[in-house]
Protein backbone atom coordinates (compact mmCIF):
# COMPACT_ATOMS: atom_id res chain seq x y z
CA UNK A 1 0.00 0.00 0.00
CA UNK A 2 1.33 3.43 -1.08
CA UNK A 3 0.13 4.63 2.69
CA UNK A 4 2.43 2.04 4.42
CA UNK A 5 2.00 3.73 7.84
CA UNK A 6 -1.77 4.06 8.29
CA UNK A 7 -1.51 0.26 8.61
CA UNK A 8 -4.68 -0.23 11.17
CA UNK A 9 -3.29 -2.97 12.65
CA UNK A 10 -0.24 -1.34 13.22
CA UNK A 11 -1.84 1.24 14.85
CA UNK A 12 -3.91 -1.06 16.78
CA UNK A 13 -0.70 -2.03 17.76
CA UNK A 14 0.85 1.40 19.88
CA UNK A 15 3.02 2.46 16.42
CA UNK A 16 0.83 5.94 16.84
CA UNK A 17 2.62 9.57 16.21
CA UNK A 18 0.68 12.28 18.65
CA UNK A 19 1.52 14.79 15.78
CA UNK A 20 1.79 12.45 12.79
CA UNK A 21 1.07 15.51 10.49
CA UNK A 22 0.91 19.04 11.35
CA UNK A 23 -0.82 21.36 9.17
CA UNK A 24 -2.73 24.49 8.83
CA UNK A 25 -2.84 24.76 12.74
CA UNK A 26 -3.95 21.32 13.25
CA UNK A 27 -2.51 18.10 14.22
CA UNK A 28 -3.28 14.37 13.42
CA UNK A 29 -2.30 11.61 15.17
CA UNK A 30 -1.70 8.34 13.37
CA UNK A 31 -5.04 7.07 14.80
CA UNK A 32 -6.64 10.60 13.64
CA UNK A 33 -5.45 9.43 9.88
CA UNK A 34 -6.49 6.22 9.64
CA UNK A 35 -10.17 6.76 11.48
CA UNK A 36 -10.72 9.80 9.28
CA UNK A 37 -8.95 8.61 6.11
CA UNK A 38 -11.05 5.53 5.93
CA UNK A 39 -14.29 7.39 6.45
CA UNK A 40 -13.78 9.45 3.61
CA UNK A 41 -13.23 6.58 1.44
CA UNK A 42 -16.16 4.86 2.96
CA UNK A 43 -17.44 8.00 1.20
CA UNK A 44 -15.78 7.85 -2.31
CA UNK A 45 -15.81 3.82 -2.70
CA UNK A 46 -16.67 3.03 -6.19
CA UNK A 47 -15.47 6.19 -7.34
CA UNK A 48 -12.88 6.43 -10.86
CA UNK A 49 -11.60 9.43 -9.60
CA UNK A 50 -12.27 12.95 -8.18
CA UNK A 51 -10.78 16.07 -7.98
CA UNK A 52 -8.94 17.25 -4.59
CA UNK A 53 -7.95 20.94 -4.27
CA UNK A 54 -4.41 20.87 -3.11
CA UNK A 55 -4.61 23.36 -0.63
CA UNK A 56 -1.98 22.39 2.63
CA UNK A 57 -4.92 21.97 4.76
CA UNK A 58 -5.70 18.69 6.91
CA UNK A 59 -9.23 18.14 4.52
CA UNK A 60 -7.18 18.21 1.90
CA UNK A 61 -4.60 15.60 3.27
CA UNK A 62 -7.42 13.16 4.61
CA UNK A 63 -9.31 13.65 1.22
CA UNK A 64 -6.18 12.20 -0.93
CA UNK A 65 -5.22 9.42 2.25
CA UNK A 66 -8.98 8.45 1.69
CA UNK A 67 -9.01 8.03 -1.92
CA UNK A 68 -5.77 5.91 -1.78
CA UNK A 69 -7.79 3.44 1.02
CA UNK A 70 -10.38 3.29 -1.58
CA UNK A 71 -8.08 2.88 -5.04
CA UNK A 72 -9.71 5.97 -6.17
CA UNK A 73 -7.28 8.07 -8.38
CA UNK A 74 -7.01 11.36 -7.07
CA UNK A 75 -7.05 14.25 -9.59
CA UNK A 76 -5.02 16.90 -7.41
CA UNK A 77 -6.01 20.93 -8.27
CA UNK A 78 -3.99 23.65 -7.93
CA UNK A 79 -5.43 26.52 -5.46
CA UNK A 80 -4.54 29.36 -8.06
CA UNK A 81 -5.20 28.10 -10.98
CA UNK A 82 -7.36 30.27 -13.67
CA UNK A 83 -10.70 29.36 -14.00
CA UNK A 84 -10.05 27.96 -17.86
CA UNK A 85 -7.30 25.72 -17.05
CA UNK A 86 -8.97 24.08 -13.67
CA UNK A 87 -12.16 23.77 -15.99
CA UNK A 88 -9.92 21.75 -18.39
CA UNK A 89 -8.64 19.54 -15.97
CA UNK A 90 -11.83 18.55 -14.19
CA UNK A 91 -13.24 17.45 -17.64
CA UNK A 92 -10.20 16.23 -19.05
CA UNK A 93 -9.72 13.97 -16.47
CA UNK A 94 -13.66 13.13 -16.21
CA UNK A 95 -13.33 13.32 -12.24
CA UNK A 96 -17.19 12.70 -10.63
CA UNK A 97 -16.65 15.03 -7.93
CA UNK A 98 -14.95 17.56 -5.41
CA UNK A 99 -13.88 16.00 -2.53
CA UNK A 100 -12.92 18.05 0.45
CA UNK A 101 -12.76 22.27 0.22
CA UNK A 102 -14.00 23.80 -2.55
CA UNK A 103 -12.72 26.90 -5.07
CA UNK A 104 -14.53 29.58 -5.26
CA UNK A 105 -15.99 28.72 -8.63
CA UNK A 106 -16.05 25.24 -8.43
CA UNK A 107 -18.19 24.55 -11.15
CA UNK A 108 -21.11 21.66 -12.01
CA UNK A 109 -19.64 19.02 -10.16
CA UNK A 110 -21.18 17.34 -6.92
CA UNK A 111 -19.24 18.33 -3.97
CA UNK A 112 -18.15 15.36 -1.06
CA UNK A 113 -17.28 17.24 1.98
CA UNK A 114 -14.25 15.57 4.72
CA UNK A 115 -15.04 15.66 8.11
CA UNK A 116 -11.92 15.98 10.48
CA UNK A 117 -13.70 13.89 13.24
CA UNK A 118 -15.64 11.22 11.48
CA UNK A 119 -14.22 7.89 11.93
CA UNK A 120 -14.33 4.47 10.46
CA UNK A 121 -12.30 1.40 10.77
CA UNK A 122 -13.40 -0.87 7.66
CA UNK A 123 -10.39 -2.70 5.74
CA UNK A 124 -10.57 -2.13 2.39
CA UNK A 125 -8.81 -4.82 0.45
CA UNK A 126 -5.49 -3.63 -1.53
CA UNK A 127 -5.82 -3.40 -4.79
CA UNK A 128 -3.73 -4.34 -8.04
CA UNK A 129 -0.38 -2.37 -7.77
CA UNK A 130 -1.20 -1.14 -11.56
CA UNK A 131 -4.09 0.49 -10.59
CA UNK A 132 -4.00 3.93 -10.92
CA UNK A 133 -3.36 6.45 -7.77
CA UNK A 134 -2.90 9.85 -8.97
CA UNK A 135 -3.71 12.11 -12.13
CA UNK A 136 -1.45 14.97 -11.77
CA UNK A 137 -1.20 17.94 -14.92
CA UNK A 138 2.06 19.07 -15.88
CA UNK A 139 2.27 22.76 -16.68
CA UNK A 140 1.15 23.04 -19.87
CA UNK A 141 2.93 26.09 -20.62
CA UNK A 142 2.58 26.08 -24.13
CA UNK A 143 -0.12 23.60 -25.02
CA UNK A 144 -3.27 22.44 -22.20
CA UNK A 145 -1.51 20.18 -19.43
CA UNK A 146 -1.58 16.58 -19.66
CA UNK A 147 -2.67 14.49 -17.49
CA UNK A 148 0.08 12.00 -16.07
CA UNK A 149 -1.36 8.93 -14.96
CA UNK A 150 0.80 7.45 -11.55
CA UNK A 151 -0.04 3.67 -10.66
CA UNK A 152 0.18 2.48 -7.15
CA UNK A 153 3.20 0.20 -7.88
CA UNK A 154 5.57 3.60 -9.01
CA UNK A 155 4.85 6.17 -6.05
CA UNK A 156 6.09 3.65 -3.29
CA UNK A 157 8.44 2.49 -5.62
CA UNK A 158 9.70 5.55 -6.20
CA UNK A 159 9.94 6.63 -1.86
CA UNK A 160 11.12 3.74 -0.74
CA UNK A 161 14.10 3.94 -3.30
CA UNK A 162 14.76 7.18 -1.70
CA UNK A 163 14.24 6.63 1.58
CA UNK A 164 16.91 4.54 1.07
CA UNK A 165 19.41 7.55 -0.66
CA UNK A 166 19.13 9.89 2.01
CA UNK A 167 18.35 7.31 4.84
CA UNK A 168 15.14 8.49 5.74
CA UNK A 169 13.18 6.80 8.82
CA UNK A 170 10.02 6.93 10.75
CA UNK A 171 12.78 9.04 13.34
CA UNK A 172 12.58 12.31 11.13
CA UNK A 173 10.19 14.87 10.55
CA UNK A 174 9.78 16.53 7.51
CA UNK A 175 9.17 20.32 6.87
CA UNK A 176 7.85 21.25 3.47
CA UNK A 177 5.79 24.62 2.56
CA UNK A 178 4.96 23.77 -0.54
CA UNK A 179 1.45 23.20 -2.48
CA UNK A 180 -0.08 19.92 -2.34
CA UNK A 181 -0.53 19.25 -6.41
CA UNK A 182 2.85 18.41 -7.74
CA UNK A 183 5.39 15.54 -7.47
CA UNK A 184 7.58 17.67 -5.01
CA UNK A 185 4.91 18.46 -2.58
CA UNK A 186 2.16 15.63 -3.11
CA UNK A 187 4.29 13.02 -3.52
CA UNK A 188 7.53 13.67 -1.74
CA UNK A 189 6.30 15.28 0.53
CA UNK A 190 3.09 14.33 2.26
CA UNK A 191 2.95 10.78 0.58
CA UNK A 192 6.53 9.91 1.25
CA UNK A 193 5.67 10.81 5.27
CA UNK A 194 2.73 8.64 5.04
CA UNK A 195 5.03 5.78 3.70
CA UNK A 196 7.78 6.16 5.44
CA UNK A 197 5.72 6.90 8.90
CA UNK A 198 8.04 10.18 9.89
CA UNK A 199 6.23 13.66 11.81
CA UNK A 200 5.07 15.40 8.55
CA UNK A 201 4.96 19.25 9.30
CA UNK A 202 3.35 21.81 6.91
CA UNK A 203 4.04 25.47 7.16
CA UNK A 204 1.97 26.37 4.61
CA UNK A 205 4.01 28.87 3.31
CA UNK A 206 8.09 28.03 2.04
CA UNK A 207 9.28 31.39 4.24
CA UNK A 208 12.69 31.19 5.87
CA UNK A 209 11.24 32.20 9.38
CA UNK A 210 8.61 29.64 8.94
CA UNK A 211 11.29 26.87 8.39
CA UNK A 212 13.81 28.49 11.47
CA UNK A 213 11.34 27.79 13.40
CA UNK A 214 9.84 24.40 12.70
CA UNK A 215 12.42 22.14 14.01
CA UNK A 216 12.62 20.02 11.28
CA UNK A 217 15.57 16.82 10.60
CA UNK A 218 14.65 16.73 6.92
CA UNK A 219 14.26 19.99 4.94
CA UNK A 220 12.71 19.26 1.02
CA UNK A 221 12.76 22.27 -1.18
CA UNK A 222 12.80 24.13 -4.51
CA UNK A 223 15.97 26.11 -5.08
CA UNK A 224 14.07 29.40 -5.04
CA UNK A 225 13.54 28.96 -1.58
CA UNK A 226 16.52 27.88 -0.90
CA UNK A 227 18.03 30.92 -2.16
CA UNK A 228 16.18 32.81 0.21
CA UNK A 229 17.03 30.62 3.18
CA UNK A 230 20.89 31.24 2.51
CA UNK A 231 20.18 35.29 2.14
CA UNK A 232 18.64 34.82 5.75
CA UNK A 233 21.96 34.01 7.96
CA UNK A 234 19.72 33.62 10.93
CA UNK A 235 17.53 31.67 9.17
CA UNK A 236 19.64 29.54 7.78
CA UNK A 237 21.80 29.14 10.88
CA UNK A 238 18.85 27.62 12.49
CA UNK A 239 18.91 24.86 10.22
CA UNK A 240 22.23 23.76 11.37
CA UNK A 241 19.97 21.29 13.75
CA UNK A 242 18.75 19.21 10.79
CA UNK A 243 19.82 16.32 9.47
CA UNK A 244 19.47 16.53 5.36
CA UNK A 245 18.48 19.52 3.21
CA UNK A 246 17.28 18.53 -0.37
CA UNK A 247 16.94 20.83 -3.29
CA UNK A 248 15.57 19.94 -6.69
CA UNK A 249 12.76 20.73 -9.25
CA UNK A 250 15.19 23.39 -10.98
CA UNK A 251 18.79 23.45 -10.71
CA UNK A 252 20.77 25.29 -7.81
CA UNK A 253 22.62 27.81 -8.06
CA UNK A 254 26.47 26.98 -7.31
CA UNK A 255 26.88 30.29 -5.23
CA UNK A 256 24.01 29.26 -3.46
CA UNK A 257 25.08 25.96 -2.48
CA UNK A 258 28.29 27.51 -1.29
CA UNK A 259 26.11 30.11 1.18
CA UNK A 260 23.86 26.83 2.51
CA UNK A 261 27.67 24.63 3.10
CA UNK A 262 28.39 27.87 5.06
CA UNK A 263 25.51 28.95 6.89
CA UNK A 264 24.07 25.66 7.67
CA UNK A 265 26.96 23.35 7.98
CA UNK A 266 25.48 21.30 5.12
CA UNK A 267 26.06 20.53 1.40
CA UNK A 268 22.74 20.01 -0.17
CA UNK A 269 21.89 17.08 -1.49
CA UNK A 270 20.28 17.43 -5.64
CA UNK A 271 18.08 15.25 -6.98
CA UNK A 272 16.02 15.50 -10.80
CA UNK A 273 12.48 14.34 -11.00
CA UNK A 274 9.79 15.42 -13.85
CA UNK A 275 5.82 14.42 -13.62
CA UNK A 276 6.66 11.31 -15.72
CA UNK A 277 9.30 9.62 -14.01
CA UNK A 278 8.93 11.04 -10.33
CA UNK A 279 12.29 11.26 -8.65
CA UNK A 280 14.95 9.93 -11.05
CA UNK A 281 18.30 10.84 -10.00
CA UNK A 282 19.67 12.23 -6.88
CA UNK A 283 22.92 12.29 -4.77
CA UNK A 284 22.74 10.18 -1.52
CA UNK A 285 23.12 11.54 2.26
CA UNK A 286 26.17 9.29 2.31
CA UNK A 287 27.80 10.11 -1.15
CA UNK A 288 29.38 12.85 -2.93
CA UNK A 289 27.64 16.01 -3.01
CA UNK A 290 28.83 17.80 -5.95
CA UNK A 291 27.20 21.47 -6.97
CA UNK A 292 25.52 21.52 -9.92
CA UNK A 293 25.08 17.85 -10.09
CA UNK A 294 21.98 15.50 -9.18
CA UNK A 295 23.55 12.59 -8.66
CA UNK A 296 22.87 8.87 -9.68
CA UNK A 297 19.83 7.08 -10.57
CA UNK A 298 17.95 5.85 -7.73
CA UNK A 299 17.70 2.07 -7.45
CA UNK A 300 15.48 0.41 -10.32
CA UNK A 301 16.41 3.36 -12.77
CA UNK A 302 18.15 2.85 -15.72
CA UNK A 303 19.77 6.43 -17.96
CA UNK A 304 21.18 6.73 -20.88
CA UNK A 305 22.30 9.88 -22.91
CA UNK A 306 21.27 9.64 -27.09
CA UNK A 307 23.11 12.35 -29.74
CA UNK A 308 20.92 14.51 -32.33
CA UNK A 309 21.11 10.52 -34.45
CA UNK A 310 19.84 8.55 -31.58
CA UNK A 311 23.54 7.17 -31.12
CA UNK A 312 25.04 7.31 -27.22
CA UNK A 313 26.51 9.78 -26.14
CA UNK A 314 29.40 10.26 -24.71
CA UNK A 315 30.09 9.85 -20.96
CA UNK A 316 32.89 11.99 -20.36
CA UNK A 317 31.60 14.89 -18.18
CA UNK A 318 31.60 16.82 -20.49
CA UNK A 319 29.40 15.66 -23.72
CA UNK A 320 25.57 17.02 -23.87
CA UNK A 321 23.04 14.41 -24.68
CA UNK A 322 19.31 14.29 -24.97
CA UNK A 323 18.14 11.87 -21.14
CA UNK A 324 16.21 9.34 -21.77
CA UNK A 325 15.45 7.32 -18.52
CA UNK A 326 13.70 3.59 -17.86
CA UNK A 327 12.59 1.85 -14.83
CA UNK A 328 9.09 1.19 -12.33
CA UNK A 329 8.79 4.93 -11.21
CA UNK A 330 7.79 5.53 -14.88
CA UNK A 331 3.66 6.69 -15.58
CA UNK A 332 1.77 4.39 -17.48
CA UNK A 333 0.56 7.27 -19.90
CA UNK A 334 -1.03 10.56 -20.82
CA UNK A 335 -4.87 10.47 -19.92
CA UNK A 336 -6.74 10.37 -23.08
CA UNK A 337 -3.48 11.32 -25.46
CA UNK A 338 -2.35 8.10 -27.12
CA UNK A 339 -1.17 9.56 -29.46
CA UNK A 340 1.78 12.00 -27.26
CA UNK A 341 1.96 8.62 -25.23
CA UNK A 342 3.42 6.89 -27.58
CA UNK A 343 5.50 9.73 -28.81
CA UNK A 344 6.95 10.21 -25.29
CA UNK A 345 8.55 6.68 -25.73
CA UNK A 346 11.63 4.91 -27.67
CA UNK A 347 10.71 1.52 -29.52
CA UNK A 348 12.30 0.02 -26.60
CA UNK A 349 10.27 1.89 -24.53
CA UNK A 350 13.05 4.59 -22.77
CA UNK A 351 10.87 7.65 -21.99
CA UNK A 352 12.39 10.73 -23.32
CA UNK A 353 12.41 13.56 -21.07
CA UNK A 354 13.07 16.04 -22.83
CA UNK A 355 16.05 17.48 -20.90
CA UNK A 356 19.38 17.48 -22.07
CA UNK A 357 22.71 15.98 -19.52
CA UNK A 358 25.58 15.44 -19.22
CA UNK A 359 27.27 12.39 -17.50
CA UNK A 360 30.34 11.99 -16.25
CA UNK A 361 32.43 8.67 -16.55
CA UNK A 362 31.38 8.31 -12.39
CA UNK A 363 27.67 8.18 -13.45
CA UNK A 364 26.73 11.25 -11.86
CA UNK A 365 24.58 13.05 -13.88
CA UNK A 366 24.26 16.83 -14.55
CA UNK A 367 21.38 18.38 -15.84
CA UNK A 368 21.31 21.10 -18.44
CA UNK A 369 17.91 21.89 -18.56
CA UNK A 370 14.85 21.62 -21.16
CA UNK A 371 15.71 20.77 -24.78
CA UNK A 372 13.92 23.50 -26.21
CA UNK A 373 15.01 26.65 -23.97
CA UNK A 374 18.29 25.49 -21.55
CA UNK A 375 20.47 24.16 -24.90
CA UNK A 376 21.93 26.96 -27.28
CA UNK A 377 22.78 26.42 -30.77
CA UNK A 378 24.47 29.51 -31.82
CA UNK A 379 27.06 30.19 -34.31
CA UNK A 380 27.48 26.37 -34.50
CA UNK A 381 28.35 25.96 -31.03
CA UNK A 382 26.29 24.11 -28.33
CA UNK A 383 26.04 26.52 -25.07
CA UNK A 384 24.82 25.25 -22.21
CA UNK A 385 22.47 28.21 -20.74
CA UNK A 386 23.36 26.88 -17.54
CA UNK A 387 26.81 27.61 -17.55
CA UNK A 388 26.36 30.69 -18.78
CA UNK A 389 23.70 31.90 -15.67
CA UNK A 390 26.32 30.36 -13.12
CA UNK A 391 29.21 32.67 -14.65
CA UNK A 392 26.45 35.90 -14.37
CA UNK A 393 25.31 35.07 -10.66
CA UNK A 394 29.12 35.05 -9.48
CA UNK A 395 28.85 38.65 -9.71
CA UNK A 396 28.37 40.16 -6.86
CA UNK A 397 25.68 42.90 -8.11
CA UNK A 398 23.29 39.67 -9.57
CA UNK A 399 20.73 37.95 -7.59
CA UNK A 400 19.30 35.56 -10.30
CA UNK A 401 20.06 35.07 -13.64
CA UNK A 402 18.50 33.13 -17.17
CA UNK A 403 19.47 32.72 -19.93
CA UNK A 404 17.77 32.03 -23.56
CA UNK A 405 18.35 31.79 -26.96
CA UNK A 406 16.42 33.73 -29.46
CA UNK A 407 15.63 33.11 -33.48
CA UNK A 408 18.56 34.97 -34.74
CA UNK A 409 19.01 35.02 -38.79
CA UNK A 410 22.76 34.67 -38.47
CA UNK A 411 23.79 33.01 -35.65
CA UNK A 412 20.52 30.36 -35.46
CA UNK A 413 20.07 31.22 -32.41
CA UNK A 414 21.98 34.44 -29.88
CA UNK A 415 22.67 34.34 -26.55
CA UNK A 416 20.43 37.16 -24.26
CA UNK A 417 20.22 37.14 -20.71
CA UNK A 418 17.99 38.09 -17.93
CA UNK A 419 19.36 39.53 -14.59
CA UNK A 420 17.99 40.59 -11.73
CA UNK A 421 20.22 43.54 -10.01
CA UNK A 422 22.16 46.29 -9.96
CA UNK A 423 25.06 45.18 -12.38
CA UNK A 424 25.49 47.14 -15.38
CA UNK A 425 25.23 45.21 -18.94
CA UNK A 426 28.86 46.28 -20.18
CA UNK A 427 30.19 44.43 -16.82
CA UNK A 428 28.49 41.33 -17.03
CA UNK A 429 29.13 40.90 -20.70
CA UNK A 430 32.98 41.25 -19.84
CA UNK A 431 32.76 38.94 -16.73
CA UNK A 432 31.25 36.00 -18.74
CA UNK A 433 33.30 36.13 -21.64
CA UNK A 434 36.55 36.01 -19.20
CA UNK A 435 34.56 32.86 -17.50
CA UNK A 436 33.37 30.54 -19.74
CA UNK A 437 34.39 31.31 -23.40
CA UNK A 438 33.65 34.46 -25.70
CA UNK A 439 31.79 32.23 -27.36
CA UNK A 440 28.97 31.33 -24.99
CA UNK A 441 29.08 35.43 -24.12
CA UNK A 442 25.36 36.70 -24.35
CA UNK A 443 24.38 39.11 -27.21
CA UNK A 444 22.08 41.56 -25.24
CA UNK A 445 21.71 41.69 -21.14
CA UNK A 446 18.46 42.82 -19.69
CA UNK A 447 18.02 43.96 -16.07
CA UNK A 448 14.47 42.79 -14.90
CA UNK A 449 12.52 43.49 -11.65
CA UNK A 450 11.83 39.98 -11.61
CA UNK A 451 12.11 36.50 -13.47
CA UNK A 452 8.66 34.92 -14.14
CA UNK A 453 8.49 31.73 -12.83
CA UNK A 454 5.37 28.68 -11.99
CA UNK A 455 4.38 27.90 -8.53
CA UNK A 456 7.31 25.58 -7.89
CA UNK A 457 10.23 28.30 -8.48
CA UNK A 458 11.11 27.24 -11.94
CA UNK A 459 11.85 30.18 -13.99
CA UNK A 460 9.16 30.29 -17.22
CA UNK A 461 11.59 30.54 -20.20
CA UNK A 462 9.44 30.45 -22.81
CA UNK A 463 7.78 33.40 -21.25
CA UNK A 464 11.22 35.78 -21.49
CA UNK A 465 11.80 34.47 -25.46
CA UNK A 466 8.78 36.83 -25.43
CA UNK A 467 10.29 39.80 -23.82
CA UNK A 468 13.18 39.58 -26.44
Amino acid sequence: MPLASLNPAAVAAGADIGDAVRIGGVSLSRCDLVGAATSVAERVAGARQVAVLATPSAAAVLAISGCLIASVSVVPVPADVGHGERRHILTDSGAQAWLGELPNEPGPLPHIPVGLHARSWHRHPEPSPDASALVTYTSGTIRPPKGVVLSRRAIPTDLDALADAWQWTPDDTLVRGLPLFHVHGLVLGLLGSLRVGNRFVHTRRPTAEAYAAAGGTLYFEVSTVWSRIAADPAAAGALRSARLLVSGSAPLPVPVFDDLVRRTCHEPVERYDSTESLITLSTRADGEHRPGWVGLPLSGMNTRLVDDDGAAAARDGETIGRLQVRGPMLFDWYLGRPRATAAAFTEDRWYRTGDVAVIGPDGMHRIVGRESTDLIKSGGYRVDAGEVETALLGHPDVSEAAVVGLPDDDLGQRIVAFVVGDASPDALLDDVARQPSVDKRPREVGVVDALPRNAMGKVLKKELTTWG
